[in-house]
């Protein structure tokens, strides 16, 4: 798969987006900077400014689907994990890849910096991106995204492969830190996401879940490879 690292975006492409913190740092320490990104990801997807994160909480209005939004990409899949994040996307509009990201990482960085009391660069560099050119690609991609918590109980899984399906199976249907359970029927955040292009690959949700969990030691070589890590 070739970089896009220094090329323009197509617009109604898909993309696969990464970035970690600098040095390997944590860019979330706790429970409510997971929301807060994830609320990022939603209101910073907009043409317009996005609103004060405080003014939306008292109006309880986080993740609002009802509000209208000129989207600037279409959030396929995501995954936060405690020094890096993985996103595919499509760009809907001309330059939205780069508005959206702008957006998200001068945010992040700012509300990081403010809350944890420390200054200057949050992330490694500008983040990482790979055009997603074929469909068995985004199916390989997804499923590593959506695996990709089991780092944090199964560290060599990458290496080893999935060797206790059940207690894979059940961390990542409790972790609320990916798109992955609202993919297999268990609502966490819809508002944020697309899942119709991926899903119209399969017969149902269920056949899904089965597909990620069907990952066999002789594919990590072939999914390592397309994970810019």
């Amino acid at each position: 798969m070739r970089s896009e690292r220094n090329s323009a975006y197509v617009t109604n492409c898909y993309y696969h987006i990464y970035n970690r913190g600098v040095e390997g740092r944590d860019i979330f320490k706790e429970e409510r900077d997971y929301q807060r990104f994830i609320h990022c990801l939603y209101e910073f997807n907009d043409q317009a400014s996005a609103l004060p994160y405080k003014w939306l909480l008292r109006k309880k209005q986080l993740l609002d689907i009802k509000r209208p939004r000129e989207i600037l990409v279409k959030i396929l899949c995501y995954c936060l994990m405690p020094n890096h994040f993985h996103l595919i996307l499509q760009q809907i509009v001309d330059g939205g890849i780069t508005k959206f990201m702008r957006k998200l990482g001068t945010g992040w960085t700012m509300y990081f910096n403010e809350k944890y009391q420390r200054g200057g660069v949050l992330f490694q560099g500008k983040f990482k991106s790979i055009i997603i050119d074929k469909d068995e690609y985004m199916m390989h991609l997804s499923r590593y995204i959506h695996l990709n918590p089991l780092e944090l109980n199964n560290p060599n899984w990458k290496e080893e492969g999935i060797n206790d399906l059940e207690k894979a199976r059940n961390f990542l249907k409790i972790y609320r830190w990916s798109s992955f359970k609202d993919y297999i029927g268990i609502k966490n955040f819809p508002s944020v996401i697309e899942k119709d292009f991926i899903l119209n690959f399969f017969k149902d949700a269920a056949c899904y879940e089965s597909f990620v969990f069907s990952l066999l030691a002789e594919d990590l070589p072939k999914i390592k490879d397309l994970t810019l890590e």
